[in-house]
């Protein structure tokens, strides 16, 4: 499982010009699934996210995470994720998760969000989308959880 997290001021995702998904100051979480996840994986990274401290307290350093600054996420499903590009010029994407795994990941992600106590906006998987946003810092964390292999 591989995220790209962003502290952002606002943001919004749209398709064909509807806006779908928007929040005011949170992040805005980009993540894709390779075949192996699961859901150990979707809960760590669920956990992860809630807690990371990237917003800044009363000193200017980041000590505060989402949940304590009661801010929202934006989660955008991106198979692109895993796409790789060392070979030639056109990106392979054979590592990303096809729908039937990546969709009950992402809405399992979506609802472990949620459950941390945090509004969560969303794109729609595998749309089309035009994501707009203002990143506050800037910043931008690539997170990975590498599938947890089966006792």
């Amino acid at each position: 499982m591989r995220v790209v997290l962003q502290r952002v001021s606002r943001a919004s995702v749209s398709i064909g010009g509807a806006v779908v998904g928007e929040i005011d100051v949170g992040l805005l979480v980009l993540v894709g699934f390779t075949h192996d996840d699961g859901s150990r994986e979707v809960s760590w990274m669920a956990d992860k996210v809630l807690g990371l401290r990237v917003f800044s307290d009363a000193d200017g350093k980041m000590n505060r995470s989402i949940t304590d600054l009661s801010g929202s996420i934006l989660v955008v499903s991106q198979f692109t994720l895993y796409g790789d590009a060392r070979k030639g010029r056109r990106p392979s994407f054979v590592a990303a998760a096809r729908p039937d795994v990546a969709v009950p990941l992402y809405e399992a992600f979506i609802s472990a969000l949620r459950g941390g106590g945090v509004a969560v906006a969303t794109g729609e998987f595998g749309a089309d989308m035009r994501v707009d946003l203002v990143n506050d810092g800037p910043v931008t964390l690539v997170l990975d959880r590498p599938a947890i292999a089966t006792e």
